[in-house]
């Protein structure tokens, strides 16, 4: 089987993180967020998947080809010229997905869930139809384009944008199963599947709902990122509690890496996960967080919803909150408070920034 993973532009929603690094390869649970995904396919039997780029994303290419190997499976680049929206790119990996009659999978690359791919697919051959997607669940359907569908067979009726009284309360999660013939329906040119295939598949009765049991988060902006972190985590304590952090100090739900250090009389936690060879020194509070690979949090510091992109460091008794984000190498000196800042790579920080802004 094969799968096509929309991965698009340069992230601009999840900067200063994007600056550094390809965000497919920014870690969301200390895993590269698109690995999620990739090993999650892999597991479902899928054994060639296609990466749509629209730029040329030299890390991405060394750092697949390494996933690629361990996994066992074909990963390969399809370069957009010129960005092709959401349906140009399956046109432009045509000759990959068409090579025979099996249904291929198609997902937004900012997704996380328990991806239930081997459902989906058993799904998609009950109805035999050209297409599937998945649908979660939203409290204020108003914000989103909601899916109206049959609740028996999952048959789409039709898509409502932004509706003003309740049709439904089912979204598209950004994900599907389209069979070959999909691919009659689309040019190489940039085309929306959102608003240009799906309504035609729906008005010819061949595309399906299927609904989505568990938690779901477009994880592309750092506050969405942070809240899909928290449901990452729950996920976890669920089904690998093991996996989890435990000891003094551990409030709730805690991953840390085997390679952090932990100082002393530290409270941490509820809903943080610390990457490798991070330091925590002793006295530091910090919830709701995610702090990247190789950051220092220096003693006493106090944080709440915050980003600490990678080898930065945060100084003593600092407070920060209110969805900050640091970029890589970033240094926060002693005594600041940080509220809502969102600090461009390589910075140091003198003076302390109480109002939401960004650093440049």
């Amino acid at each position: 089987m094969k799968a096509l993973i929309l991965v698009g532009g340069y992230g601009t929603r999840l900067r200063p993180l994007t600056l550094s690094r390809p965000k497919p390869l920014v870690e969301f649970g200390n895993k590269p967020m698109v690995l999620h995904q990739i090993e999650a396919l892999a597991e479902a039997g899928v054994t060639h998947i296609v990466l749509a780029v629209s730029y040329r994303a030299e890390m991405l290419e060394k750092e697949m080809k390494v996933q690629a190997d361990r996994l066992g499976i074909q990963i390969t680049m399809s370069h957009e010229e010129e960005p092709l929206g959401t349906a140009g790119p399956l046109a432009l990996a045509r000759e990959i997905l068409a090579g025979d009659e099996e249904p291929f999978f198609v997902l937004n690359s900012d997704v996380i869930c328990d991806f239930p791919f081997e459902e989906m697919l058993k799904f998609h051959k009950s109805h035999g139809k050209e297409g599937t997607i998945v649908v979660t669940k939203v409290e204020e359907p108003s914000k989103y384009g909601v899916v109206v569908y049959e609740s028996q067979t999952g048959k789409i009726d039709r898509f409502v944008e932004k509706p003003k009284e309740f049709v439904s309360n089912k979204i598209n999660a950004g994900m599907y199963i389209f069979t070959p013939k999909i691919l009659d329906r689309i040019q190489l040119r940039p085309t929306s599947i959102e608003k240009e295939i799906f309504p035609a598949m729906a008005g010819d009765e061949t595309l399906y709902a299927f609904d989505l049991k568990g938690f779901w988060m477009d994880v592309g902006q750092p506050k969405d990122f942070l809240t899909g972190m928290c449901m990452f985590l729950t996920s976890l304590r669920q089904k690998s509690p093991d996996k989890l952090h435990h000891g003094d100090g551990i409030i709730g739900n805690v991953l840390v890496d085997p390679s952090a250090k932990i100082g002393d009389n530290c409270r941490i936690g509820p809903n943080v996960t610390i990457g490798p060879d991070a330091v925590i020194e002793d006295g530091a509070r910090i919830k709701r967080c995610t702090i990247l690979r190789g950051s220092v949090v220096k003693s006493h510091a106090w944080m709440d919803s915050s980003i600490i992109g990678w080898r930065s460091q945060v100084g003593r008794w600092v407070r920060m909150e209110n969805v900050s984000v640091l970029g890589e190498d970033v240094i926060i000196q002693d005594e600041l408070y940080i509220n809502g800042g969102r600090i461009l790579p390589h910075k140091s920080i003198s003076a302390s920034i109480p109002d939401p802004q960004i650093v440049m």
